[in-house]
């Protein structure tokens, strides 16, 4: 009979995946993040200024909204590897929504993970 393989590689694989979610995901968040100040910026100025706005600046919510999925996506892949719990996930999907959350969920959450996988 033959020793059974001790495959040595699987955790460091684990550990190299979530590293690379958590890049992705701390650049989505970013992103996100400057795209909603951008947002909310050009909101203030229309609503409450009543600043007549270019046509281009309707733009600016379509491209938050493309990049807010993008960061969606990129929570679910790093809290599918790093195995989250529904709340986590929730309050990390919102953070995105909330002008100046996302750089602070970011920051929490970058913490939370490179302290729990020793990344």
């Amino acid at each position: 009979m033959t020793a059974p393989s001790t495959d040595t590689t699987r955790p460091n694989g684990r550990r190299d995946r979530i590293r690379t979610a958590l890049r992705i995901f701390v650049v989505a968040a970013w992103v996100t993040g400057i795209w909603l100040l951008i947002l909310t910026g050009r909101m203030i100025l229309d609503y409450i200024f009543h600043v007549e706005m270019p046509s281009w600046a309707n733009l600016i919510g379509q491209l938050h909204g493309l990049f807010y999925m993008c960061y969606l996506m990129a929570t679910m892949n790093l809290g599918i590897k790093a195995r989250w719990e529904p709340v986590r996930w929730l309050t990390t999907a919102l953070a995105g929504t909330i002008p100046f959350m996302s750089f602070w969920i970011e920051h929490k959450r970058r913490r939370e993970v490179t302290t729990a996988f020793d990344l």
